[in-house]
């Protein structure tokens, strides 16, 4: 597991992750001559807003996602017929973790063998809410995969704004200026009530946060949607699947979200 330190600059911060990823191996020593149809990064909320059960629900998710047949078929149904995927936690700016490295999935057991990885690992909860953090890393992290990915692809989960750490939009801009898609699974699972929650995160994920070619995202309203929903979006990420669900929502829509909406509730709060 990796833990990224506190007090580090984004430049230092970008700098210190490539060294530190090629020094504990998760780059893989061969991965130039590998091909994959889809670089992933899973990168799942753990911030102190997502309760006990939200989290639970969350990572059975998508350890369900990789057990099932229907993603395994998915990977199979590609050009190459492998992907490569990384699972990070996240919470605030100076709260990351790798909990599983890059791993090249391209049969059934490949699939099981992350989940049940990610199985063994347990849950934890951080402080505030950087989604771009973890949108700053995941760019590292693609970047330094060596694996020649036909597309590059991060998958946020998470239940709030953005409320540490520079401004989402532009981490969002620079990872899909790289040629990156950022797709996005708002958890709406409670009503706004805490300090730091915000109406219509929906509508905020998808003006503030998703962006890149076929970027979408797929809300979560009800506990018993989590799981099923994950397993969908993973399905959509690895192959276009057009009659995925009707909670897919696109990309576009007349009313805008403000995208400092955490940063404000911070400021009500502590002052500037």
């Amino acid at each position: 597991m990796v833990h990224v330190p506190l007090g580090l600059s984004a430049w230092v911060l970008s700098v210190w992750v490539l060294g530190l990823l090629l020094l504990v191996g998760t780059v893989p020593a061969d991965a130039d001559e590998i091909e994959v149809d889809l670089a992933l990064v899973l990168a799942v909320d753990v911030s102190q807003s997502m309760e006990t059960e939200e989290q639970l629900l969350q990572r059975e998710g998508f350890i369900e996602a990789f057990r099932s047949p229907e993603v395994h078929a998915a990977i199979r149904g590609g050009m190459l017929g492998r992907i490569a995927v990384a699972y990070v936690e996240w919470a605030g700016a100076a709260d990351q973790r790798i909990l599983v490295p890059w791993t090249v999935i391209e049969d059934s057991g490949d699939a099981h063998g992350f989940a049940d990885r990610l199985a063994r690992e347990a849950t934890r909860r951080g402080g505030y809410t950087s989604l771009s953090a973890v949108i700053d890393l995941s760019v590292q992290l693609l970047r330094a995969s060596g694996f020649r990915a036909v597309r590059q692809a991060i998958d946020i989960s998470g239940d709030g704004a953005n409320n540490q750490g520079r401004n989402v939009t532009k981490a969002r801009d620079e990872a899909v200026a790289a040629g990156m898609t950022i797709n996005g699974l708002p958890i709406m699972l409670k009503r706004p009530s805490g300090a730091w929650d915000i109406e219509d995160l929906d509508l905020y994920f998808r003006d503030c946060v998703i962006g890149g070619p076929g970027a979408f995202m797929i809300p979560v309203r009800e506990r018993h949607q989590l799981i099923q929903a994950i397993r969908t979006k993973i399905i959509r990420e690895i192959v276009e699947v057009p009659d995925v669900a009707p909670r897919l929502q696109p990309a576009q829509s007349d009313r805008r979200a403000d995208c400092l909406a955490g940063e404000n509730r911070v400021r009500q709060r502590y002052g500037n």
